[in-house]
């Protein structure tokens, strides 16, 4: 719990009784490895914040192939924002690659926050544009590369996962075979 403030305050001011409030609706999850903190086809019913672990979203496609889009690392936002705030089915799932810690907030409680807090609209709007600029900055990295420019670009902008998650979810996130990036790995170690 004690990370959630500081991440919190980096963003916005908050007074000692809206930390107080935060801190009381705030619930510790520990999320076991392969588990889904939100999965497709499902409303999401929680927004957290990853204090430790990575996550990995990602989808299935029409012939059931896991594609995964993006992986989540610790300080960042989980949820499915559009099926959390819209009460939609979520169209992808949130899956632990490694023993996750998240601080968790019910649907009920966190528009309980928002209510009380207006000032959280505006950390939360500043957090996500963060993490947007983050992700079209991976993403825009994967569009027109070679399987080893791409590899060496998750190298840049992921240096911390290489050894913390399966090289199955690496390589599909770089859209090639798990033999291919056994390959570009070989050439490039």
């Amino acid at each position: 719990m004690e990370e959630l403030i500081p991440y919190i305050l980096q963003f916005g001011k908050l007074n000692q009784e809206q930390i107080d409030l935060i801190s009381k609706k705030a619930k510790a999850l520990d999320l076991g490895k392969d588990a889904y903190f939100s999965e497709a086809g499902k409303i999401a019913r929680q927004f957290g914040f990853l204090m430790k672990g990575v996550i990995r979203v990602c989808s299935i496609d029409d012939e059931g192939k896991e594609l995964t889009k993006y992986f989540i690392e610790e300080e960042s936002i989980l949820t499915d924002l559009n099926s959390f705030d819209n009460k939609a089915p979520a169209t992808v799932y949130l899956q632990a690659i490694t023993e996750c810690k998240i601080i968790a907030f019910s649907k009920q409680d966190w528009e309980e926050l928002k209510n009380a807090i207006p000032e959280l609209d505006n950390i939360v709007n500043k957090i996500i544009s963060k993490l947007m600029f983050q992700k079209v900055r991976r993403l825009s990295a994967l569009v027109s590369e070679d399987g080893s420019t791409r590899y060496l670009n998750f190298l840049e902008l992921y240096p911390n996962l290489v050894n913390r998650i399966p090289l199955s979810y690496i390589a599909s996130y770089l859209g090639i075979t798990q033999s291919s990036l056994s390959r570009i790995r070989k050439t490039i170690l």
